[in-house]
């Protein structure tokens, strides 16, 4: 708010022109400082018509000494000049103070002959400016109305404390302003108690602002302890080994470190300057660290990729020489193929390339082979037909009583066979291989039992054995019949028992 000292307008004119343009500034700076809700306002409102009731109620009932050459009657309540804008009223039902009737008060305020204007302090009456083209009156209601803004001031600035929101530091600093304009300030009425009221909230406003100071200094403290555990997180990540640290998700930490350095930086208290710039020190140079050894480990990264990709660019070209050779290069390319599993990475991109090569070059290989076989696929059809006649021949070795002759069949079986060749696919071969095999075996099975049991050997001890289990059978016989006549039953049964043990026997050796 904005305040004319010893301001002395020439005409009522002017005097509605300085009030217009003091209220308007009035307004602006009130809208930049708070919006004030209404029931602030109606506050103000009421306070700041007290204070005008208190100073009107003031004003002199009867013309001073100095203006009894130019009588006028001033009335209680001087009438306030028109000025734009609605003015503040008083709420309904408000009763302005006022002194008792029994002890009417001294007047705030004076009017010479000449317009001056004379405000009553403590040490006496004190000029505030001049009005010579008004009435007293006019005169009086002029600088009332300057105190009554004065009274707006103090009465918002305790609102605002005593509402909370406002910090009490910045509401000190206001206040101090408004200490200021009261000091020999161009306003009539009781200015003491207005200083009186700035002086108390200056004193609630330091404590409060003690109290502010406590809990910033709190504040930072936490920030800092905040801050410190960031500093020593990137410290932790600058102190690991090289060699063991996954690059990606470290360099991910590291910038997840830096967006809360700067939000806590962005949203948080501010910092001793000492302080901040020793953090800042500390967590610039760890992640200077864990760039440098970034850096480091991807330039040895790169130059181990370059001699991988130097020894898998030679393999490749081993492998694309192979072309002319056809299926006849495979086996150098299966050579080719193990010394590239062991010559290391180079590099994803790289490796892509260089492998996309070096297949191509052994499909080529692969290729001409399959070619080839299934050229010799077609060619084994009529094979393969000759061959299925075969086995349909081979299947009479099997109901060949007599083994000789299931041999001299199967014999020229196997030689008609061989004549005929290899067959391809491998597959297809082996499947009629076998189905031949199975064939064969089924007679070397019938020709082992024909030789064990045709052998001049096992049958000259199978003959000796054969006599002598006749001799015992025919020993046993006769004992029984002996036993039989005697009437012993014991003798019966041992007979019997011996005389089956025999007949089995021999029949087990086919007789």
């Amino acid at each position: 708010m904005t305040t004319h000292e010893d301001s002395t307008p020439d005409s009522p004119a002017d005097d509605i022109a300085v009030e217009a343009e003091t209220a308007e500034t009035a307004d602006a700076t009130m809208t930049e400082e708070v919006v004030v809700d209404e029931s602030v306002e109606a506050e103000i409102e009421a306070v700041a018509t007290d204070d005008g009731d208190s100073a009107e109620s003031s004003a002199p009932a009867a013309p001073t000494a100095s203006t009894e050459a130019k009588p006028a009657v001033v009335p209680s309540a001087p009438v306030p000049a028109p000025r734009p804008g609605p003015r503040p009223s008083a709420p309904q039902g408000a009763v302005p103070a006022r002194p008792a009737a029994s002890a009417p008060a001294e007047p705030w305020g004076k009017v010479d002959d000449d317009g001056t204007v004379s405000v009553r302090e403590a040490a006496g009456w004190r000029v505030v400016g001049q009005y010579p083209d008004g009435t007293p009156e006019e005169a009086l209601a002029y600088f009332e109305r300057k105190y009554a803004d004065l009274a707006s001031e103090v009465t918002l600035l305790e609102v605002r404390h005593r509402r909370g929101g406002a910090s009490a530091s910045d509401l000190r600093g206001a206040a101090r302003l408004v200490q200021d304009k009261l000091t020999d300030a161009a306003a009539v009425g009781d200015l003491a108690s207005l200083d009186a009221r700035v002086a108390a909230l200056t004193g609630e406003l330091t404590e409060s602002s003690a109290a502010e100071a406590a809990a910033a200094r709190e504040a930072v403290d936490d920030a800092v302890k905040e801050r410190t555990v960031l500093v020593e997180a990137a410290e932790a990540l600058a102190a690991r080994d090289p060699k063991t640290v996954q690059w990606k998700q470290a360099s991910a930490e590291l910038s997840s470190l830096f967006d809360q350095w700067q939000l806590q930086q962005q949203n948080g208290p501010r910092l001793p300057k000492s302080t901040a710039q020793q953090l800042w020190k500390r967590f610039r140079d760890a992640r200077s660290i864990v760039d440098k050894h970034r850096r480091e480990f991807y330039s040895e990264l790169d130059e181990a990729h370059k001699g991988v990709r130097d020894r898998k660019s030679a393999l490749v070209a081993k492998a694309e020489a192979l072309a002319p050779k056809g299926e006849d290069g495979i086996g150098a390319y299966r050579e080719l193929l193990d010394q590239w599993k062991t010559a290391g990475r180079a590099g994803k991109k790289a490796d892509d390339a260089l492998w996309a090569k070096f297949k191509a070059a052994g499909d080529a290989l692969y290729s001409a082979r399959g070619e080839r076989e299934a050229a010799d696929a077609e060619a084994s059809r009529e094979k393969i037909a000759e061959k299925k006649v075969l086995l349909e021949e081979a299947k009479a070795v099997a109901d060949e009583p007599q083994i000789a002759k299931a041999r001299t069949l199967l014999t020229g079986i196997q030689r008609k066979w061989d004549e005929i060749g290899r067959i391809f696919p491998r597959d297809a071969e082996r499947a009629l291989d076998d189905d031949l095999r199975k064939i064969e075996q089924a007679l070397r099975s019938r020709e082992d039992v024909d030789w064990k049991r045709n052998n001049p050997e096992t049958k000259a001890r199978a003959n000796d054995m054969t006599r002598q289990l006749t001799e015992a059978i025919d020993k046993l016989e006769s004992e029984l019949a002996a036993a039989e006549k005697s009437g012993d039953k014991r003798a019966i049964a041992q007979a019997q028992e011996a005389l089956e043990a025999r007949r089995g026997w021999l029949k087990a050796l086919g007789f």
